[in-house]
């Protein structure tokens, strides 16, 4: 008992000094839902900013967006005026967003190179239990949710003032320590937190300045953005048909003009191809990645 009151008279102390407060989750999932064995994972980021605003990202894909932007905007600059199309770099290509007190929840995320803020109107709706486990250091409690197409199994930490946690997820009487969905294809789990006083001066401890990262995000409903996304689905290329069709209305156009890398590092420069490679890359993401963490958001 005495342990135990020291540890959440510690984090008591520390939520009434700190500026946030960083709370670090495992991401394990399957992207592909036939092939359970591939399982990737990923480092995810939960900052609470008392009484103010949460962010929850990818650390990776913070780190990689900010590198590929600067990338991109140097070649803008350069002479040639020309942009190379890479390989996709890895990371969760969101950011999840709420505002105290409310809990107002946004997903901002893109589509193509189109970025969207995506309102939620739905909130997770918790059934408690009396069962209890330790994870880690924090002793937990269970509890079930069904949300965005998933059921949920949460283990929640009344020891941590947060009613809060990784994702959309928030509402519990407790940080959520763990939480997953009843098929076991998206795990989170929290592995470690600190707190940090002054985020703005240190790189490496600094929030998603611009959640939409690398453009403003265009604010949509949910039931918009799946007309979008079917739209895209349906037409993967119309946005650089658009973009080669731009100068004077020729495709073969090159000022400015796209380069495409194959993923054995050949460069491929005529119009006609690059679209015809592009399309067959998107193609075959969408059969690999076919288990969404929220299903409900594309169908």
């Amino acid at each position: 008992m005495k342990k135990k009151y020291f540890i959440v008279m510690a984090l008591l102390s520390l939520l009434a000094q700190a500026q946030v407060n960083r709370f670090y989750y495992q991401y394990t999932y399957s992207p592909d839902f036939n092939n359970k064995e591939e399982v990737k994972k990923e480092m995810m980021i939960l900052d609470i900013q008392k009484n103010s605003s949460v962010y929850y990202y990818s650390q990776e894909k913070l780190i990689t967006d900010s590198t590929s932007k600067t990338a991109i905007e140097k070649q803008i600059n350069s002479v040639t005026g020309s942009i190379r199309a890479s390989r996709n770099t890895p990371g969760q290509d969101y950011t999840v967003t709420k505002d105290y007190p409310d809990f107002k929840t946004y997903l901002f995320t893109r589509i193509n190179n189109d970025r969207y803020k995506v309102k939620e109107d739905k909130k997770p709706e918790w059934k408690i239990f009396p069962d209890t486990r330790k994870i880690g250091e924090y002793n937990t409690q269970k509890a079930l949710t069904t949300y965005g197409g998933r059921e949920w199994i949460a283990w929640f930490s009344p020891d941590i003032p947060f009613q809060d946690g990784p994702y959309k997820f928030y509402g519990l009487p407790g940080l959520i320590v763990k939480i997953e969905d009843t098929t076991g294809s998206h795990i989170m789990t929290l592995v470690g937190n600190k707190v940090i006083k002054n985020p703005s001066e240190e790189k490496e401890n600094r929030l998603p300045d611009n959640v939409a990262m690398g453009g403003k995000a265009v604010e949509i409903t949910k039931d918009q953005y799946k007309k979008v996304w079917k739209t895209y689905v349906n037409d993967p290329n119309k946005n650089m048909r658009e973009m080669m069709m731009k100068n004077g209305g020729d495709p073969n156009a090159r000022t400015p003009y796209l380069i495409f890398r194959t993923s054995d590092g050949k460069e491929i420069s005529d119009p006609n191809k690059v679209l015809k490679e592009v399309e067959g890359r998107i193609k075959a993401g969408f059969q690999k990645n076919n288990n969404p963490i929220e299903p409900d958001l594309i169908r």
